[in-house]
């Protein structure tokens, strides 16, 4: 049995049609069962539905052979726990956005940068905003929040965000702007290495017709 690990929403959506280029239809609904372990029309083939967060330690410590992660979250994973265990043959190109720095529109955050200033800065991704600052040699403090990340400096909690940013609508809607890229984003499939090496037909398999239906 080979287990495929996926996060509900976006991720899932824009996994599906590969699989189903692949010849590979899930039997359930996520948005509508609440299973979490999903069937497939493939008999050696399931798919487990775990946190997008979740989904890098799943497959690390084998619990699912194969996943589709974020590289945010491969980031901010890899800051924690290494990469041991983990390896990562595609950039399947869904899940496109990238990470941003935006601050309110009336702030002045050239100046902030070049007086040195040192700002507090809402995000999830704090690894990955932590080494972007450190690299403009800029003094911040960090703040970790889960979501909601544009309501922050609304109400004075911080004068900046790093957040994924995809249309850029909900930036405008609360009066923010967009001021620095950190990273373009995209989905990547990794495999557990172990898996890789002790069911090697079957996840080679996988991992090509996924190659296959992400060209």
């Amino acid at each position: 049995m080979i287990t495929l690990a996926l996060s509900k929403g976006r991720i899932f959506e824009e996994t599906e049609p590969l699989l189903k280029a692949a010849g590979i239809r899930v039997t359930d609904d996520p948005e509508r069962s609440r299973k979490l372990i999903l069937a497939t029309d493939q008999p050696d083939l399931r798919i487990i539905i775990v946190r997008a967060s979740d989904v890098p330690t799943y497959v690390q410590y084998g619990a699912a052979d194969l996943g589709v992660a974020g590289l945010d979250t491969l980031l901010e994973h890899d800051a924690r726990n290494g990469i041991d265990g983990l390896y990562r043959p595609l950039d399947l190109g869904i899940g496109r956005c990238r990470m941003m720095v935006a601050v309110p529109q009336e702030f002045d955050y050239e100046n902030a940068v070049r007086r040195g200033a040192r700002i507090r800065v809402a995000t999830k991704y704090v690894s990955a905003a932590r080494e972007h600052f450190a690299a403009k040699g800029m003094h911040v403090d960090l703040i970790k929040l889960y979501g909601s990340m544009e309501l922050a400096p609304l109400v004075g909690l911080a004068e900046a965000i790093v957040d994924l940013v995809s249309t850029g609508a909900t930036l405008k809607a609360n009066r923010l702007r967009a001021v620095e890229e950190i990273r373009s984003i995209s989905s990547r499939l990794i495999v557990n290495q172990a898996a890789l090496k002790t069911k090697r037909p079957a996840v080679q398999t996988l991992i090509d017709a996924f190659e296959t239906a992400a060209r």
